[in-house]
Order: C-alpha cells, then structure tokens, then sequence
C-alpha cells in the first residue's frame, strides 16, 4: 500500500495508506455511522461529490457482490476507513472491496483515526477535502482543498441522472414481501419515477408494491410525463444542494394536483421548494442507517436511513395547507410532509432500507393508497 495523505480545508490532515485507486480527488468530508452495508453506501449517489469515513472500524470483511448494487457501479468520490479487511469471507462475495475499488478508481484510505475524524466534523461540520497519494504536502493539499468547489449551488443532478428512460421490472430478492406479492403477479400502477439518483432498491420496493415503473432523466419536461399518463409520480433521491436544481422544482410545480406525487430525500427537498420553502446546508448531515424520526400522524419513533446534507426550511415557512408529518428526535429537522389538499407527500430519510432498517416500509403502502384513491376519486382528491 502506498502512502496517502486526507487534508481538510480548515488545515487538519490525517495520515494513512491507499487502498483501491492512487491519485488525488477533492470533495466533501463526511460520516456514515452504519455498522453494515459498505456496498450500499459505496453505489449510492446521494453520496456524488463526497469522501465517506466510515465510522464502524472493520470495512470489507465480506466483500462485493453482484445483488447489493444501489446504481451502476461506485458514486463516491473517496472511501476512509479505520481498517480495509484484506479477506472477503461471504458465500456471495465476488471480488474484495480493494479490488473493486481499483477497478472503478476510487480511492480508498485505511490506517487512520477514523474516531478522530468523526469528532472533528461533528464538531467543526462537514467540510471539504482532499485524498491524495501523489502529493503529500500536507499545505500544498490543504490548499486544494480550500480551492475545491464544495457541494453548495453545484447541480450534482447532472452527473448521476439516467440519460435515457428505461423500465424497471427488477423485485426484491428476499422472501420478505411486506405486500404479499409474488413474482409474475400483475402491476396495477403505473409510475414515473424522476431520476435524480434514484437508487435502485427504492425501485424494487416500488415494483413489490404492484408498481410499473419508468424512469425518466432528471430534466425530463413535466408535460411529456403526463402524457404518459401515469397513475402516481416520483421524485428520487440524489445528490448535493437542491436549490440549483431548478429544472426538477419547476417540473414539480408543473405536476402539483395533476397526479399522486412521492418525494424521497432529495425529492422531498424538491417538493418543499416547489411549494414555496427554502433549503439550508446542515451542520454535517444525517448519513447512517440509525437516525430516529418521530412519526407525528401516530406517534410513533421509526429508526431510519438516511443520507443527505440539506434540509427544508420550517421556522420561516408557514404554508396552510402543508402538515408536517415527521421530525428528526436528534435535531428537530423536518423529516416529512404531506399537502392537505394535494395528492402529495414526501420524507427526507430512506423508507427503501438499503442499507438500513424496514420501519418506513408502510410509506410505499401509502402511495400505493394515494394512487388507489386517485383512481377511485380523481377530482375530490384534486380539490376541484
């Protein structure tokens, strides 16, 4: 292993080793707390733009496979870890985590305080930064970092949406079917879901609901979606700032009362701004599989998913006719919504459970019930 060198736009650096690709990229610094689960986080691309320190300190003990995909290959931009497992022990490993990392040139950093690192942005907040095995300068790389972009009003939208539409038939592999649905039973819906990074498990859960799904590129004009004529739409997750996006807050304001809508982390973002909220860069972000929200509509505390840097706006934003319907317990951010006239509802954190826990299942339940009642009463649900 070559010697690799993280430095951190507030002049911190951290030693260690390079595993995976050699070289040098540039993002933003943050934490996952997910004890499992490495493969997820690697492929999904909310994490675009990012370097992801795993706060759990033995990472890829059990490989890479070929089910546990969430996009087409790695989104992150670097992988820190306390300790890189050099044997992949797992009936379905197909090739080491180095190895796979190599492959797609990512870079990977093992060796250093991982504790220590995590304390600090907790602290300090997330921040940019840089890996590099070529220039070990520790304020030469500090520079770099201070010059990197950052993920504020930058469309990382951009670089993960799908180029083209395609059909997605793929279920869950487990015999877990929380719907009772069975391979060949027929789809009832039929959903258009926004690709803004949409991962894919989010799409088999929808397809184990009884959903036909396509999904469209993120710029896709609202009015070619309706003329699909779809029975509910949905707004995926994805990467960085939501305000640039600016093309998927008006396409929302386009299909607002026009059919059931489902938002999901970056989708519920995009909902809140297309009803007239602003956003704002969180602190370091929730990223892990063990965040609580409170379920205000019953009461109950969910143990959720989640990965994402930004949050909607509610001290300012008071709109008559959006409930509120979730909250973070560890700071009070909103965690969900729903219009009370509209056919719409989002949350902030993952209900997919990939990597993660399944209590937010029942929210695929309840867009599934939207687009029932939607079919049944299109025009009272609409208001008119």
């Amino acid at each position: 292993m070559a010697k690799a060198l993280l430095a951190l736009e507030d002049g911190k650096t951290f030693w260690g080793e390079s595993f995976g690709a050699q070289g040098e990229k540039a993002g933003e610094v943050i934490f996952n707390t997910s004890m499992t689960g490495y493969q997820e986080v690697l492929t999904d691309p909310s994490y675009k733009g990012q370097i992801v320190v795993m706060t759990y300190p033995h990472i890829g003990n059990y490989g890479i496979n070929e089910e546990d995909f969430e996009s087409r290959g790695p989104q992150v931009e670097g992988f820190v870890v306390r300790e890189m497992s050099c044997i992949a022990s797992n009936w379905r490993a197909r090739e080491k985590l180095e190895e796979f990392l190599a492959r797609h040139g990512i870079m990977g950093l093992t060796g250093i305080d991982t504790r220590a690192l995590t304390r600090h942005t907790r602290l300090q907040g997330a921040m940019k930064g840089v890996i590099s095995t070529v220039d070990l300068d520790e304020e030469s790389l500090v520079a770099k970092a201070r010059a990197s972009p950052g993920l504020v009003g930058w469309d990382l939208v951009q670089y993960v949406t799908c180029e083209e539409s395609y059909n997605w038939e793929e279920r869950t592999k487990d015999l877990w079917r929380p719907w009772g649905s069975k391979p060949g039973d027929r789809a009832r819906y039929f959903v258009v879901a926004y690709d803004y990074g949409i991962k894919f498990n989010i799409l088999r859960r929808l397809t184990d609901a009884g959903c036909r799904v396509t999904v469209v590129p993120a710029r896709t004009p609202a009015e070619e979606v309706l003329a699909m004529e779809p029975d509910g739409i949905f707004l995926s997750n994805g990467p960085g700032d939501p305000e640039p996006v600016h093309y998927a807050i008006e396409n929302t304001r386009k299909l607002l009362g026009r059919k059931p809508i489902f938002g999901i982390c970056l989708g519920h973002q995009i909902l809140g701004l297309a009803l007239g909220s602003t956003t704002y860069k969180l602190k370091f972000g929730h990223h892990g599989a063990n965040q609580p929200v409170k379920n205000l509509l019953t009461g109950r505390v969910e143990i959720t998913a989640q990965n994402h840097g930004f949050a909607v706006e509610t001290e300012r934003w008071e709109h008559p006719d959006v409930e509120l319907t979730h909250i973070n317990l560890n700071d009070q951010t909103l965690e969900g919504m729903r219009h009370r006239k509209l056919p719409a509802f989002s949350v902030q954190y993952h209900p997919e459970a990939s990597p993660g826990p399944h209590d937010a299942d029942y929210l695929f339940a309840g867009f599934v019930a939207l687009m029932e009642e939607e079919k049944k009463h299109p025009f009272a649900i609409k208001g008119k």
